[in-house]
């Protein structure tokens, strides 16, 4: 039995998460109605549609399920690439209101969700088939490009480098994608350490209510090669991470969790 959710409060619990995804169904649907003409006049709204829809699911996050955010350091503004730890659900929505023009690097299966789908494109998300190696890369890099020459920019663009969620205390070797784009565009990285695990699990249930922590950490500027800044995001990203857990009350992890270099 979880420490954080004793037996008796297990019913209300599983209310409390049902709730909070009805809700997101139909606020998912009457955002995406509301948003679609007026995303198909001007692409522009794609955007304000995504902060509308965001902040529907961060408010019920915190009515419904009584987790809150707080974020650390300065959220970026400009064009770059962030490279966050990703442990839930919630990091994403959390990451993503923080930034003024998000879009991310996500698998293509999740371009294929009604609505949510649609409009993660139409903001600049970048669908991904691993499958396809370098030839995904170039595709990447391409859009990447394509996005900065438009009179907007590119905006923030999001990797996950661990390429799936994880959980709190544990950590897999990151991939190089995010480093290969900073590589040829010469992008600042934005590295972001989370403990949304410890509230909002990788299976979505038990939810604790609390505060989970978002910070960003002072980016890398482009120049040193690949290998050299994954390196550097894993030794600023893993500390960090691991402080923002103990900070909710974690334990520290067992050695073998350590990234093997």
């Amino acid at each position: 039995m979880n420490q954080y959710h004793p037996r008796s409060t297990y019913i209300l619990d599983w209310v409390r998460v049902v709730v909070y995804y009805v809700y997101v169904a139909l606020a998912t649907l009457v955002v995406g109605l509301w948003g679609l003409p007026r995303t198909l006049i001007n692409p522009a709204n794609a955007n304000r549609t995504a902060s509308a829809w965001l902040r529907q699911m961060m408010g019920a996050a915190r009515i419904i399920l009584g987790v809150r955010i707080e974020y650390r350091g300065t959220p970026p503004a400009g064009d770059m690439l962030i490279a966050a730890k990703h442990q839930s659900f919630l990091d994403i929505l959390a990451i993503a209101q923080a930034c003024p023009r998000r879009a991310f690097v996500m698998k293509r299966e999740v371009m294929n969700v009604p609505i949510m789908g649609w409009f993660a494109r139409k903001v600049g998300s970048i669908p991904i088939d691993r499958a396809r190696g370098k030839e995904a890369m170039r595709q990447i890099i391409a859009e990447v490009e394509t996005a900065r020459a438009r009179p907007e920019g590119l905006g923030q663009l999001i990797f996950y480098p661990e390429g799936t969620r994880t959980l709190p205390g544990t950590a897999v070797p990151y991939k190089h994608g995010v480093t290969i784009v900073q590589r040829a565009t010469g992008l600042p990285i934005v590295p972001v350490a989370v403990n949304c695990g410890m509230f909002w699990p990788k299976r979505g249930y038990p939810i604790r209510r609390g505060t989970a922590i978002i910070e960003f950490l002072p980016p890398i500027p482009a120049g040193a090669k690949a290998e050299a800044v994954l390196a550097q995001l894993t030794d600023v990203i893993e500390p960090a991470s691991l402080r923002l857990y103990a900070e909710a009350g974690g334990l520290p992890p067992v050695p073998e969790t350590v990234i093997p270099r």
